[in-house]
């Protein structure tokens, strides 16, 4: 099969890594990937926004499937544009995107379902807003309801800055993004990361994850997109994945279908998990990004066969094989992020690591130029291991951490810590 990815980050150099492992795969295609994707692939210049030249780049290349990586072509409908088109697609609708794209949709769809979520309010005026807030008190959750590139949540600890999140937003901070905001609860608990698969009608565990999201060891500092993961949560045991499924994802899923809109497609679902209790954060309609390195670990070549059984609608005859380790991955990044960063550094010692199926180093923001891998982006690079055991994923990371010279990056030395502590 010709099999073509979209996008350019570490999540699809996992895909990718993953999908030349089937031997389904004849040719593989990512546009418009990066430097450590090209090592393994072709990569192609293409606006993947574009779904009508989505659509003729498919056609003029034999492509026999495409697995859609990013949320904002999802949301935008290239899925559709190809589906169209006679295409196999990985990858939800236009309308189901919509569980990523709005979260006050997400948030009428489980109080539709009775999913246990966070209580909120949505509003299009601050005035209206910052009532809210006066009214509910911090600590409380601004979020801009499209998005926001994982950037549009504040998690305000006083009155004042949740004022200031408000103003910010309503003031174009986010763009159209925060046009209108969801104000919620404040949850406490551990959070964890769950995946599923959905073909419309079956829907399929494939793992469990979580992600460290602040900049800072100990969870300190200012959100980002995710400076490490591990793979699988302690947290989320398999009791606590089952009230999950039950009470939240599989309620959510027959709501979708029952409204016409059946979802078809991986499922990240946001989980805040206390005294046994799962609550919904937020869904994401395609893998996480650190997540996804640490899944296409342990998943391996399988990982094509389930993505083309949910494309297909043929989930319920499939199961997933795990092998009994465990994943773990450490994002660097360029100093400075998730604030101002510089490009172009170079990246050395890359070539001296391992690459094989207990050892990756998955690109993220890099560009090849004259022979060297220069630093493209905020989040570079997605060092990653399996061990049998976390604490042996964690040493092997870091010890390839340890050989890349880069002193205009750096990395959290603790990722790992809650299920290790």
């Amino acid at each position: 099969m010709n099999i073509l990815i979209l996008g350019s980050g570490g999540r699809e150099h996992s895909l990718a890594w993953a999908v030349m492992q089937n031997p389904k795969c004849d040719k593989l295609i990512v546009a418009p990937g990066n430097a450590g994707i090209a090592a393994i692939a072709q990569c192609a210049k293409l606006d993947i926004m574009d779904g009508a030249a989505v659509v003729t780049f498919c056609e003029g290349n034999n492509i026999d499937f495409v697995i859609i990586g990013p949320e904002a072509p999802l949301a935008a409908g290239v899925g559709d544009d190809l589906r169209a088109a006679g295409f196999d697609v990985f990858g939800p609708s236009k309308a189901a995107a919509a569980l990523e794209a709005s979260k006050a949709f997400t948030k009428e769809i489980c109080d539709a379902c009775d999913a246990p979520t966070a209580a909120y309010g949505h509003f299009t005026d601050a005035v209206s807003a910052r009532a809210y807030v006066e009214k509910q008190g911090a600590p409380i959750v601004i979020k801009a309801d499209g998005l926001a590139a994982g950037k549009g949540v504040i998690i305000a600890m006083t009155d004042a800055e949740a004022l200031a999140a408000v103003d910010e937003m309503f003031d174009g901070a986010f763009g159209d993004a925060g046009a209108e905001v969801v104000i919620e609860e404040f949850m406490e608990g551990e959070e964890a990361s769950f995946f599923v698969l959905c073909d419309g009608e079956t829907v399929l565990p494939i793992g469990t994850a979580q992600d460290h999201k602040r900049v800072g060891e100990g969870d300190s500092g200012p959100n980002t997109g995710g400076m490490g993961a591990y793979s699988p949560a302690p947290v989320l045991s398999d009791e606590i994945a089952e009230r999950a499924l039950d009470e939240i994802i599989r309620p959510c899923m027959a709501e979708m279908a029952k409204r016409g809109m059946p979802y078809q497609g991986v499922l990240y679902a946001g989980l805040m998990i206390k005294d046994g209790q799962p609550r919904l954060v937020e869904y994401n309609v395609r893998f996480g990004d650190p997540e996804c390195q640490v899944l296409m670990m342990r998943l391996g070549a399988q990982a094509f066969d389930l993505m083309q059984a949910t494309a297909k609608g043929s989930l319920a005859e499939m199961q997933v094989n795990w092998a009994e380790d465990h994943a773990l991955t450490v994002v660097m990044a360029a100093n400075g992020y998730p604030g101002a960063y510089e490009k172009g550094s170079e990246i050395k010692g890359l070539k001296d690591l391992p690459e094989d199926s207990a050892n990756m180093v998955f690109h993220a923001g890099t560009v090849a130029q004259d022979g060297a891998i220069l630093a493209n982006g905020g989040r570079v690079l997605n060092v990653t291991a399996r061990g049998a055991t976390l604490a042996e994923a964690q040493q092997r990371a870091y010890a390839m951490v340890d050989g890349i010279d880069w002193p205009e990056g750096f990395c959290r030395r603790d990722i790992g810590w809650r299920a290790l502590s």
